[in-house]
């Protein structure tokens, strides 16, 4: 089968075998990717109604661009009264040409996307080399500020050239107001206070005054470890671990996966990220290199996660170049999973259990409170969950029953319960000491002068 990337360019004239060419790479590149045969008949009609169009409408074909097939989906497909399988929906004819520009550009028939050239864009381009380089952020937090940042930098300066002197703080607390009220959760406006502070300390180190921008900002009311963490309790994991072999798509890739996040307590996007090369069958092991904290650690594999994993790649993963462990079961399946994959796995098996969680992140609060239970340590649960502050695990110390119990004091009332007490306390009189009493414990009048 040849690949896209082995084609020859298509001559740059409109005519039919260069359309021809095209549809045939086309064709190609659906089929290497795992596109079923009525997908890429419906792809193909896509493209052949689009190319058809342009040239009735006069378009270069071979200046093809986002633009234009923004045009084709916003103006001619809604009214097109042609038959057959060009019509349709319209989410699927924008899938079929984002993959035709994707190939005519592989092949070099039409120009590569053009990067956004701004002022503004050029000054976040600094700023995310800066937060990369200097502070070391991950790609998804450094996305999260940049989107932040482009917000304010935009509303002020828009394509003129960003001048750093000219930004006020009464427009950085306008713009930190609109922000803020899309915030549903003081969580959420702390992380715009986070991005737009990172911002003013990248321009201080480029010698810029800061301070009064700074002082505009303030975080949120947020208290650490005020919540109770949420977990399943054990009837629960043993009701969804036991609709882990119920016959679906992808049967043994959720069995998998759900296993990593029960017995190993693992993060979405580390299980997104394992690969082969990270599972040493014969000592037992596995290893993270792709974790929030960007250190290498090494975690034993206990054997009914094993044996999920095995079963998936034996009987299920398909054949691929890729090394990462988990791979797409849909066209395009040469595509490795992400995060929201495995989030969207472990939702669908609390849905088959019966439960009514949504949260992946709640299966690792349970692994914290199951360590508890067992009778290990804070020290001990902060090295399974790999914090690298002990001050993170300290908010898991809420549910460790056992110890807590040990330091429980009895209740005031004695040997009587609740109810009881709240029946007897309207009967109750306040107690009214006596003025002797009052006199022989007050102070003397500070302004007052002794004889």
């Amino acid at each position: 089968m040849e690949s896209t990337s082995q084609l020859q360019v298509v001559p740059r004239r409109v005519e039919e075998p260069g359309q021809q060419s095209c549809t045939d790479a086309l064709k190609r590149y659906l089929i290497e990717r795992g596109y079923a045969r009525n997908t890429q008949g419906a792809y193909l009609g896509y493209a052949a109604h689009f190319f058809r169009w342009a040239q009735q409408s006069g378009f270069d074909v071979y200046r093809v661009d986002e633009m234009l097939v923004a045009q084709f989906l916003d103006d001619h497909l809604p009214h097109c009264t042609r038959g057959g399988p060009t019509r349709g929906d319209r989410s699927e004819a924008r899938a079929a040409l984002g993959h035709l520009l994707v190939v005519l550009r592989t092949l070099g028939v039409v120009a590569l996307r053009p990067v956004s050239a701004t002022p503004v864009d050029e000054e976040l381009r600094r700023f995310d080399e800066y937060m990369e380089r200097v502070r070391g952020l991950a790609p998804r937090t450094r996305g999260a500020a940049l989107r932040i940042v482009r917000e304010l930098l935009w509303q002020r300066f828009h394509d003129r050239p960003v001048v750093f002197s000219a930004l006020k703080p009464e427009q950085v607390r306008c713009c930190f107001a609109r922000m803020t009220e899309r915030c549903h959760a003081p969580v959420s406006a702390g992380a715009v206070v986070s991005a737009l502070n990172g911002y003013f300390r990248y321009r201080a180190a480029c010698g810029d005054a800061v301070h009064a921008l700074l002082g505009v900002l303030s975080y949120p009311a947020n208290w650490q470890q005020a919540a109770l963490p949420k977990t399943l309790t054990d009837e629960e994991v043993e009701q969804l671990l036991g609709t882990l072999g119920v016959p679906s798509p992808s049967m043994r890739r959720s069995a998998a996966i759900v296993r990593c996040a029960v017995d190993l307590g693992l993060r979405s996007a580390e299980i997104a990220a394992l690969t082969l090369d990270d599972i040493d069958w014969e000592a037992g092991t596995l290893k993270l290199h792709r974790t929030k904290s960007r250190r290498e650690q090494i975690l034993p594999l206990p054997d009914p996660t094993g044996r999920a994993i095995a079963a998936y790649l034996e009987h299920e993963r398909p054949k691929s170049q890729h090394r990462e462990v988990f791979l797409r079961r849909m066209a395009p399946n040469d595509r490795v999973i992400g995060p929201d994959l495995v989030r969207k796995t472990i939702r669908q098996a609390y849905e088959r259990a019966g439960l009514p969680y949504t949260r992946s992140h709640l299966l690792r609060h349970t692994m914290a409170r199951r360590l508890l239970a067992s009778g290990s340590s804070l020290k001990e649960v902060a090295d399974v969950l790999r914090h690298r502050s002990l001050n993170t695990t300290l908010v898991y110390a809420k549910l460790d029953s056992r110890n807590l119990r040990s330091v429980a004091l009895p209740w005031p009332a004695g040997s009587s319960s609740l109810k009881e007490v709240a029946a007897d306390a309207p009967r109750r009189r306040p107690h009214k000491p006596d003025r002797r009493s009052l006199q022989s414990v007050a102070l003397p009048w500070p302004g007052r002068v002794a004889s």
